[in-house]
């Protein structure tokens, strides 16, 4: 499958408006590390390889183990995350998938209990921003750079 299309090129002011977003969260109070369970997560749900190896890179720059990385998929049943991390998690599934039914109630009260409104606007406004991109990850068949790389633990 080859790239459809070069956005940065064709509109860079609109994709440069659309990255505003992601530098808006760089200099926010998120934490790192919330960020990159966020744009994992989104980025697999979506289905965007382009994503999945930059984030996931990005996210070991940042000290993320690699088992937490090789079993993000399956957070609930591993047994690695904090129930601070459960619920962003829980919020990126639910907001990535909000067709389905949104986020929940149950989901936004348990955010309530770890995280003030004004963090959770932040979780929200990461989650909304990596869809955007990933949508456009996916739509334009971004390539991930062949690059073989071996990592040890």
């Amino acid at each position: 499958m080859s790239q459809r299309l070069n956005m940065k090129k064709l509109i860079p002011e609109g994709y440069k408006a659309i990255l505003g977003m992601d530098a808006f969260l760089s200099a926010s109070p998120l934490k790192k590390s919330h960020k990159d369970l966020i744009d994992i997560r989104t980025a697999q749900i979506n289905g965007c390889a382009y994503c999945m190896d930059m984030h996931n890179r990005t996210a070991l720059q940042h000290g993320e183990s690699l088992q937490r990385l090789f079993v993000l998929n399956g957070w609930r049943e591993a047994g690695l995350f904090s129930e601070e991390e459960k619920v962003i998690l829980a919020m990126t599934e639910e907001i990535t998938l909000i067709h389905q039914h949104g986020l929940s109630e149950e989901t936004y009260q348990l955010a309530l209990q770890h995280f003030d409104e004004t963090y959770i606007a932040y979780l929200i406004t990461a989650i909304i921003s990596i869809n955007g991109l990933t949508r456009i990850g996916v739509s334009a068949r971004m390539q991930v750079p062949a690059v073989v790389e071996k990592y040890s633990s």
